[in-house]
């Protein structure tokens, strides 16, 4: 990428030209909330558990600064109608039900949402109870994404996931019961120690949920986490690429007969109504706005990213300005790059309009062995295809 400026904060304001023409786009918002219980093996996300922290911040302390960042991107944006909110962590169902409907509140006092704008919010299945759900059904929500990862007990103690197996299926029941109509289910293969056996239990369990999404993410041993060091000392094996590959093809295979279809290589959604918009969003390069410790923003092909701890994030906002650690100005050839990378995992493919003529020769001879396959106009990943994704994108950009 083309950085364009890694700026301190006080000099920092997303230029006119970014906001120009926003809400012509589809135009998020996504809210970060740091906080954990305790931190997963896994997990290199931007997460603090409360011993960490001690009293350098609070869920209060990053409350009020969320309300101030929302105020001051209502000014510089104009308050464009909101087409999609997302809360992640961490851990937002920490906040409580209560907790989760005053987020949304502070969103609504500065930005319009309508009756179709999709508000999500990630969850802990221990950190949830049927109340809860109840709460967040009468503070706005209208969807719920929990963190199942696997229903085997030994994998999610690799993992360091601290919920029991069954909890997932059982939040997953009472959001429904709720009233929830749309409701996610995360899981993550390829762990070491995972059998065959275990991830066709977890495929039970989300049958059993009875879910309308399922997003299902190959395990990334992520540089500076406790199981990249356990790999690192030989304790855990690293993730197996053909064993990977087998266990896509069986978690698309079970969905699918489960009615659920893929839209992006990674998610699969019960129809057309079930799909994640504000992900959608990302990946179609939409516009978007970040708030919270550590969380990035794109608006009109400028990216920034807020400062990361939680102290510092309030204390900047306490001072009258953005929280932003450094920001980028993407150049046309970064917005091409970053578009088919984006659109080649997508159902719908890579419009053949975005690709230029020796692209367009490399999508030729990709259909030939078998990668891609030709649509009315764009060119799409085949079942092969998609567990090669990354090399496809190398190939066309090469």
């Amino acid at each position: 990428m083309n950085v364009a400026s890694t700026t301190h904060s006080l000099e920092f304001r997303p230029p006119e030209w970014a906001v120009e023409d926003i809400g012509t786009r589809p135009f998020g918002i996504y809210v970060h909330v740091p906080f954990c219980a305790t931190r997963c093996g896994y997990c290199d996300f931007n997460t603090y558990t409360a011993g960490e922290l001690g009293t350098s911040a609070s869920p209060e302390s990053w409350m009020e600064g969320l309300r101030r960042e929302l105020a001051s991107a209502a000014g510089i944006t104009g308050a464009p109608v909101v087409d999609t909110v997302f809360v992640g962590g961490g851990t937002p169902s920490l906040l409580g039900g209560d907790g989760l409907a005053e987020v949304l509140a502070a969103v609504r006092s500065s930005f319009p949402l309508t009756g179709t704008t999709e508000v999500t919010t990630e969850a802990n299945p221990e950190s949830t109870a049927p109340g809860f759900f109840d709460q967040l059904l009468a503070g706005g929500f209208t969807r719920v994404s929990l963190g199942m990862q696997s229903a085997a007990q030994h994998v999610l103690r690799v993992l360091d996931r601290t919920h029991t197996p069954g909890r997932a299926v059982a939040a997953a029941r009472e959001a429904r019961a709720a009233g929830f109509d749309h409701v996610n289910l995360d899981l993550i293969y390829g762990t070491p120690g995972e059998r065959d056996e275990d991830l066709a239990a977890s495929l039970d369990a989300v049958s059993e949920a009875d879910v309308d999404h399922v997003s299902a993410y190959a395990l990334i041993v992520e540089d500076g986490t406790a199981l990249a060091r356990k790999v690192r000392r030989g304790e855990l094996p690293s993730p197996d690429d053909d064993v990977l590959a087998s266990r896509y093809e069986m978690i698309d295979e079970r969905l699918g007969r489960e009615g659920l279809t893929w839209y992006e290589v990674s998610n699969w959604a019960r129809g057309v109504d079930a799909v994640c918009r504000h992900n959608l969003g990302y990946w179609d390069g939409g516009d978007w706005w970040g708030f919270g410790p550590g969380a990035h923003s794109h608006l009109g092909g400028v990216r920034w990213w807020n400062v990361k701890h939680p102290a510092r994030y309030a204390d900047e906002l306490a001072t009258g300005r953005l929280p932003v650690g450094g920001s980028e100005e993407l150049t046309a050839a970064d917005i091409h790059v970053e578009r088919v990378m984006l659109t080649a995992r997508l159902r719908t493919g890579i419009p053949v309009a975005d690709l230029n003529r020796s692209e367009v020769a490399a999508a030729d001879q990709l259909m030939r062995d078998g990668l891609l396959t030709r649509g009315v106009d764009s060119f799409v990943l085949t079942d092969r295809g998609r567990l090669l994704a990354d090399a496809v994108v190398r190939t066309l950009l090469a």
